[in-house]
């Protein structure tokens, strides 16, 4: 209860990106929202043109007779409504047709994006993060973040899908449809964001109990912001600079931490958990959860069961200080 107050009392709301296909970033998002936009009219015209046919209907047979009236032979009226009926008919399937081809067609252009130096990405999806590699032939140049994704603005990028555990789906509707992530299955699939800003994602999939807390962020910058944030994430967590941050980093190698988690530059090496080497320079923890402040860190590290039940992190028993010089050491790291 008092980690779950912690979070509540210092936890500050943050802006979690646009999240909604009627405002695309990226051309994939702009076909997406034209066959959106189609099929809404044709829906929407359906529906008025019913309404108005039941309203005819209903007023042409309206009696105030007590007893029913008669049933009589209508050759003409049923050979009306034969036509009518049978227009009707043509017109769905014709219309039916339509709408499949355009969904093809819109397919094939949000696919058809190639580049012969794009930039890679590789998301795994965990029960219930996301776990994003961009890898180098180099190992010391691969870069590894969770639920973060960063990317360059008018660069084409593709993305190489796996899932650790249980079906996920990887959807940013501004940016582009869904793709399934299946266990033992690779995918890739290409985007190309045109405005930089932070778009919000989510797994579309119903992947367990923490489902609806498995977000992502996608984060477009300009290049040059990009290839500084690549450099920044290539270094090694920095040295403490005092006593207490000294103590936080041995607080966080002789705890639990140490058996999920990797911060390179120490002894942490895990790859159970999200990568930590650079958590500060996160805007959000626990898979787009909680905001990534002191007093939610606090909390989480406490009792994340409570924040999150069903998560794989367990709760963490820390005395005061050592808490204190844990979160002192992890706002570090950047």
């Amino acid at each position: 209860m008092i980690a779950a107050l912690y979070v509540l009392a210092q936890a500050m709301p943050l802006d979690p990106g646009r999240h909604s296909i009627l405002h695309p970033g990226a051309p994939q998002g702009s076909h997406i929202e034209w066959l959106y936009w189609v099929i809404f009219w044709i829906v929407f015209a359906v529906y008025v043109l019913m309404i108005l046919g039941f309203t005819r209907a209903g007023a042409k047979s309206r009696t105030d007779a007590i007893y029913p009236l008669p049933v009589f032979e209508d050759k003409e009226g049923d050979e009306r409504a034969k036509w009518a009926v049978g227009t009707a008919v043509a017109v769905t399937v014709v219309t039916l047709f339509v709408v499949l081809v355009l969904s093809v067609v819109t397919g094939k252009k949000a696919a058809g994006l190639t580049s012969k130096n794009p930039v890679t990405i590789q998301i795994i999806g965990h029960q219930w993060w996301w776990e994003v590699v961009y890898p180098n032939p180099q190992a010391d140049q691969t870069v590894t973040t969770a639920n973060e994704i960063h990317v360059p603005v008018n660069t084409p990028v593709v993305i190489l899908t796996n899932s650790a555990d249980v079906i996920h789906s990887f959807w940013a509707p501004s940016i582009t449809g869904k793709r399934d992530l299946l266990p033992g299955y690779s995918s890739a699939f290409w985007f190309k964001i045109e405005q930089p800003g932070t778009y919000r994602g989510q797994c579309a999939e119903f992947c367990g109990l923490q489902h609806a807390h498995m977000g992502f962020s996608v984060i477009a910058q300009s290049v040059e912001d990009f290839q500084a944030w690549q450099q920044q994430q290539l270094k090694p967590a920095v040295e403490p600079s005092n006593d207490e941050t000294s103590r936080g980093r041995a607080v966080f190698l002789t705890h639990a931490c140490l058996m999920c988690h990797t911060i390179r530059g120490t002894d942490a090496g895990s790859r159970f958990g999200p990568d930590l080497t650079h958590i500060a320079s996160r805007n959000m923890i626990a898979a787009e959860t909680l905001p990534n402040t002191r007093g939610a860190v606090a909390g989480w590290i406490l009792d994340p069961q409570r924040i999150k039940p069903g998560t794989e992190m367990s709760p963490n028993s820390l005395a005061p200080d050592d808490l204190q010089a844990l979160l002192a050491y992890l706002q570090t790291l950047q």
